[in-house]
């Protein structure tokens, strides 16, 4: 069920449509630095000096395990605001609040919520981890955070500089990937700076993140048990805790949804994504280079590389993600093999599937995301 955006009394102003917000918040300052600092993020002296710029209402980009977040003091409304101007997210897109210790839930869930069992269950199995589970808010979590909804996600995020930073900040972090909307999500300092530029002021470097695709995301609120989104935590796993999770219908463009990263096209690079099996005779037309075009080829192993050599081509770029096709190294590898692929100048990309099991089905949810007249 969606719910269209609403205004909070006391909130700062939401930003509409996407970039709403860019001219006094979001874009280049006179005078500033065309890019972000980048310190290191084991360094307690930047840990240091990025929790105080949170606490000062400003942006900061940090690691986690599942990609790097553009952060800002979740319970400051005009902090929240000049991320959605940052990225150019429109409004009805809802951030993810992220927690030191799960034991701050009760701070920002309703009791009820809260106190849910299955909670208790999901937090000690899978936090600190890719997992976020959707509660009620308290009233005192700015309605500009959950796109006017009456849920707020939560998580703990398992990187020790995002827990150092959260821990030194003293406050929740709204932190939605650190990249311009629909873009490919940042899994390195890297793909941050060239994304989003002087639009964020500082950035720690964590390295290479672990788990490559955002979190899975479920909806616990008022005793339900939904699926809002596949993510680093299988489906699987997560019934085998608490039960069978329902599925529930996308709501229309333009409406809050109950999860983030929810719109039809996301995820993005530059050039136009296929989901193409090289196995399936029907599509290794599509593997073929028109005259002229700069194909690329996303291939899940080494054998669907091969398989896609042998029925087309010629490729400008070849990635392969794993060479055995090891679902959790293919979604390790996933974003930043879509970025590889971006700065190669490419026409189209030809996407090889994986089978929508396990981690597999959050890479299927990605590629579809990304596809543009894909599958």
């Amino acid at each position: 069920m969606t719910r269209e955006p609403r205004h909070v009394p006391g909130d700062a102003p939401p930003p509409g449509a996407a970039g709403g917000l860019a001219g006094a918040a979001g874009g280049p300052v006179a005078g500033a630095p065309l890019a972000p600092r980048v310190l290191p993020g084991e360094d307690p002296a930047a840990v240091a000096e990025a929790a105080a710029l949170l606490r000062a209402g400003e942006l900061v980009a940090f690691p986690t395990e599942t990609v790097y977040g553009l952060g800002a003091n979740a319970l400051d409304a005009a902090a929240v605001a000049r991320v959605f101007a940052a990225k150019d997210r429109p409004s009805f897109d809802p951030l993810i609040v992220h927690l030191a210790d799960a034991a701050e839930v009760a701070d920002h869930a309703v009791p009820a919520d809260a106190a849910d069992p299955r909670v208790g269950l999901l937090a000690d199995r899978f936090w600190p981890g890719p997992l976020t589970l959707v509660l009620r808010r308290r009233d005192h979590v700015p309605g500009i955070v959950t796109a006017g909804l009456p849920t707020v996600g939560l998580r703990v995020p398992d990187h020790p500089v995002a827990r150092a930073l959260i821990r030194a900040a003293g406050v929740p972090v709204a932190a939605p990937s650190a990249n311009r909307f629909g873009r490919v999500s940042p899994t390195r300092a890297s793909h941050v700076v060239r994304g989003l530029g002087p639009r964020v002021r500082l950035v720690l470097d964590g390295g290479p993140c672990r788990v490559g695709v955002e979190s899975t995301v479920v909806l616990l609120a008022e005793g339900r048990a939904a699926l809002l989104r596949p993510g680093g935590v299988p489906a699987e796993a997560i019934e085998a805790v608490i039960g069978p999770l329902a599925t529930p219908a996308t709501g229309r463009a333009g409406t809050a949804a109950l999860a983030p990263g929810s719109a039809g096209t996301h995820y993005a690079p530059g050039a136009r994504v296929e989901i193409v099996d090289p196995f399936d005779p029907a599509d290794r037309p599509r593997l073929v280079a028109k005259p002229g075009e700069r194909l690329g080829l996303l291939a899940a192993s080494a054998a669907g590389a091969a398989a896609a050599r042998a029925a087309g081509g010629p490729f400008a770029t070849v990635v392969v993600l794993a060479p055995d096709g090891d679902p959790v190294v293919v979604a390790a590898r996933l974003f930043e093999a879509l970025h590889e692929l971006d700065a190669a100048g490419l026409d189209r990309i030809a996407a090889q599937p994986v089978p929508a099991v396990g981690l597999g089905r959050a890479v299927m949810d990605r590629l579809r995301r990304a596809a543009v007249g894909g599958q």
